[in-house]
């Protein structure tokens, strides 16, 4: 696990930018797993400066996380909309190129499973870009989710619903299921790529890189990753180093 720290955020954003442009230019084709949130989002607006400036992303394919279950893509929170509209669209990347879940599935345990094997259709993911949670979680893999899980249907969390309701009218709106991959399907990644910001994240980020590889902090699973790049501002970086 390679850890880059400091207190400019652009800074991080163009050394995770690097990685991402490094993948399409030694493999235009490659996949490219995209995390949601507000995170990664100064990211992706990076990358698309670098589209305008000539960098060409129109081979490369898109997958991604997780999905609300219930939610069309046509929901401003689904997270379908959120990948066209930060990314697809911006990169120039045809929809064609993106294999994502469907949440609005009559079926969403069949869906998740369809969405697993699309993944391995595609020869797995080069590089997955990733968040964590407060409480440690990657993905929609709360603590006590299995290093060994594959994507399926996730039951969300109290927290994690009331944290996501900032996204939605009020908290009764947040779906109460999600499609997610699984733990052990994001650690099959070829490269792995995590970004975390600010004091809130500083007791995960500790756990995940200096605690014990425990389910009960579902991102500390990536410490048994073959090559993972972490992105820490200062602050998410804080208690590091502390004992």
């Amino acid at each position: 696990m390679r850890i880059t720290t400091g207190e400019d955020t652009t800074f991080l954003i163009a050394q995770a930018a690097d990685a991402i442009e490094k993948l399409v230019r030694d493999t235009p084709d490659a996949v490219l797993g995209i995390a949601t949130g507000s995170s990664p989002e100064p990211l992706y607006a990076e990358i698309t400066a670098r589209v305008q400036n000539g960098l060409d992303l129109s081979r490369l394919r898109i997958t991604c996380l997780d999905e609300y279950v219930g939610l069309a893509a046509s929901h401003p929170q689904s997270y379908r909309h959120y990948i066209a509209e930060h990314v697809l669209e911006p990169w120039g990347i045809d929809a064609d190129a993106a294999v994502l879940p469907t949440g609005d599935a009559d079926d969403p345990d069949a869906a998740a499973a369809d969405f697993e094997k699309r993944i391995l259709a595609l020869g797995g993911v080069d590089l997955q870009i990733l968040g964590v949670g407060p409480n440690g979680h990657i993905a929609f893999n709360e603590p006590g989710s299995s290093f060994a899980s594959r994507t399926r249907v996730v039951d969300l969390t109290p927290s994690t619903r009331e944290a996501n309701s900032r996204f939605f009218d009020s908290e009764a709106d947040v779906p109460i299921r999600a499609i997610s991959q699984g733990i052990g399907t994001i650690l099959e990644s070829r490269h792995a790529l995590l970004l975390a910001f600010g004091e809130g994240k500083a007791p995960a980020i500790r756990a995940m890189v200096e605690g014990s590889c425990t389910e009960d902090i579902p991102a500390s699973a990536l410490q048994e990753h073959a090559d993972v790049d972490v992105y820490l501002d200062d602050a998410a970086a804080s208690l590091l180093g502390r004992g």
